[in-house]
Order: structure tokens, then C-alpha cells, then sequence
């Protein structure tokens, strides 16, 4: 595996910016870490914010890092989303004449669920209720799902011709203004026309249901004759979670309360807290993340990206019911109130056992 990445949110936004707290200096000192203590080489950098998608990124470039830059602009119409990419591609671009090798240009992520217009609904989880009902129906009776099929359904479903048609659209703006490598993060059930790009890339969570076929359901993709690069894999950090895989495990949180925890003023009378019980377990996700890195090496992808590093919007607490970092896949915990470290006292945050786990599959590798 050449390429061994970690996702880095620089602040996406539904409902809530998932970083609100964003400095120069934290960024520059997680990105250090990133580089020498987790031993990337390679790092995922999304968001909204224009500003700090090019600051993130700069400080990456300096670090020796190859940059896939992903920004994430969400329940968006399809011309809204091609002009804010298109202003990222373009500030990107100036970047890149100092580092001509270093910047990948991921033109979205999976926008048949976060984009406006492919799929019908109004938010991701409308869009989701829609691709279930329609064309999740199962083409037998038999217990065993079989994803092969599943997959060739989705893929000759009417939507992916939307796809197609804003993917070419959005890959032809894009080249005039960005000269480098450019991809595009899918999903296994997305048809897409792997022509426009440089790299077949896709997000690929594991879940108990599609274990024994987790690296088989990869094989068409190297099928085009291009590199194979998994932009996003992980597990959360509760027992349980290597079943429920990516989809169900942010379900655990108590949405209301995390937005109104967000809100000015009356923000600091609402404590989020989790949905039912849980039992928080670090060495299950480094279990599981050490695991599927080397399901994935063996194969034969270019590279994979761990989501994620960290997740300020779910800090750790002792008490279960509020240990909203259960949800998170992030290889650090964060901690509220400005409490420091052991590791690394200048930072708001610990390793959990998955960083230690990830740190030294990538240094052997």
C-alpha cells in the first residue's frame, strides 16, 4: 500500500461545524503528529470553509504529505456544489505550482446521498429512506444477502445517470482550472464513469453483514486499470460497532441535544448525551481498524485513508451516557473544557489505542 492516509476534517457542516475551535497552530502541531507520530504519508483533508481547506492544506504540503483535497458542501442544489468546488479547485491550483506532485483533487464524495438533485429528499437521511424503499428490495428469498446483486441493481438504477452527467460537467470546469490529478470519493453502488479521473476511489466501511466479502466487493474496481485508493474506512469505539458498521453507529447520539448543546447562551445548559447504553471499548476499533488495514493491503490497493483524526464535536466523558466520543471512529479522544493531554500536553486531546495500532501497521509498511 503506497499510500497510507488518515481523513482530516478541517470543519464540515450538517446542522453544526464539525470543528468549531480551528487555529492555525493546533492544525499545524495535529498535522506534525499526522506526519511523524502516525506516520502518514498521505492525508484526506474536507470541509466547507474555503480558507481553511487551503490553509489545512498548505501546512500538510509543507509536512512532505501528499493532499487529497475533498471539499464537503452538503444538501446542496448541483449548481450550487459545482461553484463552490470549482472556487476550491481554482485557490488549489495556486498551491500546486509549488507542489506539482503533492495535491489530488477529489471533486465530491458520494453525492448521490449529500448532493441535492440525484436522489430525491431534501437532506441525506430523506435520500437514504428513498434508495432503501426503491431499490433496496431484495431480488430472492434467501437469507444471505448478496451484495454482487445488490450492487449491479443500484448501479443500472435511473439516478446514476444524474451522477454521470454532474460528474462530467463538474470534471470538465474543474481541468480548466485545476492541472493535477483529480478523483472522486464513491460509493460501491455509484456507476461512474472512471475515465474522467486518475484514481478509482471509493468509501468502504466494514459491517459484520459484508465481512467475509469486504474485499471481494472491491475487485471490480480495479477493473479499470487504474490505482485503487479507499478514501474512507473505519469503526467507532463501542462495543457493537463492528456490526452496525459506518451507517448506524452515529445513530447512538441524541441529535437534538448535541445541536442545542451548540446553540449561544443556552447552549451551556444542554449536555448531549447518547441514545440508550453502551460500553465504550478502544481495543475493538483498534482491533478492527488493524484488521481491515490489512484486508486491504493484501488487496492490492494504492492506499487507504483511516477516517477519522479527530472529532471535537464528540468529546470523551467518563460517564457512558455522555461519552459522545463512543461514536466517533476518530484515533484521538477529545476531552471538553480545555483539559489537556498526557501524550501530548499541549493538545485537547489523548490517543486512543487505535492511533498507537494504525501508527505501527505504517511504520512496518
Amino acid at each position: 500500500m503506497k499510500l497510507k492516509g488518515v481523513n482530516y476534517d478541517a470543519g464540515s457542516m450538517m446542522l453544526l461545524n464539525w470543528r468549531p475551535h480551528f487555529d492555525t497552530k493546533s492544525v499545524t502541531r495535529e498535522i506534525e503528529m499526522i506526519k511523524n507520530d502516525l506516520h502518514c504519508n498521505a492525508i484526506r483533508i474536507t470541509g466547507l470553509d474555503i480558507n481553511r481547506l487551503i490553509v489545512s492544506t498548505e501546512i500538510a504540503l509543507k509536512q512532505g504529505l501528499e493532499v487529497w483535497l475533498c471539499p464537503t458542501i452538503w444538501d446542496k442544489k448541483q449548481d450550487q456544489t459545482l461553484a463552490h468546488t470549482v472556487r476550491v479547485a481554482e485557490a488549489a491550483e495556486k498551491l500546486r505550482g509549488d507542489y506539482p506532485e503533492s495535491i489530488v483533487f477529489v471533486v465530491g464524495g458520494e453525492l448521490s446521498l449529500f448532493m441535492n438533485g440525484i436522489l430525491e429528499g431534501r437532506n441525506v437521511n430523506e435520500r437514504m429512506t428513498k434508495l432503501m424503499t426503491k431499490y433496496g428490495r431484495r431480488q430472492n428469498n434467501t437469507d444471505k444477502p448478496n451484495y454482487a446483486d445488490a450492487t449491479s441493481r443500484l448501479k443500472a438504477a435511473e439516478f446514476n445517470e444524474r451522477l454521470r452527467e454532474y460528474l462530467q460537467k463538474a470534471t470538465t470546469s474543474m481541468r480548466q482550472l485545476f492541472r493535477g490529478k483529480m478523483t472522486y470519493a464513491s460509493l460501491l453502488w455509484e456507476s461512474v464513469d472512471w475515465s474522467l479521473f486518475d484514481y478509482v476511489s471509493v468509501d468502504h466501511y466494514r459491517a459484520e453483514r459484508i465481512k467475509s466479502q469486504y474485499a471481494e466487493m472491491l475487485r471490480p474496481c480495479f477493473e479499470y486499470g487504474k490505482p485503487v485508493v479507499v478514501t474512507e474506512f473505519g469503526v467507532r469505539t463501542y462495543q457493537g460497532a463492528e456490526i452496525d458498521g459506518a451507517g448506524l453507529g452515529g445513530n447512538i447520539i441524541d441529535s437534538k441535544s448535541l445541536f442545542f448543546h451548540s446553540l449561544p447562551v443556552v447552549g451551556r445548559f444542554i449536555r448531549p448525551k447518547l441514545i440508550g447504553d453502551y460500553i465504550r471499548d478502544e481495543a475493538l476499533q483498534a482491533r478492527e481498524l488493524l484488521d481491515q488495514l490489512s484486508v486491504l493491503d493484501k488487496a492490492g490497493v494504492y492506499g487507504a485513508f483511516v477516517s477519522s483524526f479527530v472529532s471535537q464535536i464528540n468529546p470523551y466523558n467518563e460517564s457512558p451516557r455522555y461519552d459522545l466520543d463512543m461514536a466517533s471512529m476518530s484515533l484521538v479522544k477529545t476531552y471538553s473544557r480545555g483539559k489537556h493531554g498526557q501524550t501530548y500536553p499541549d493538545m485537547t486531546w489523548e490517543p486512543k489505542e487505535s492511533f498507537r495500532v494504525v501508527a505501527d501497521y505504517y511504520a512496518k509498511s
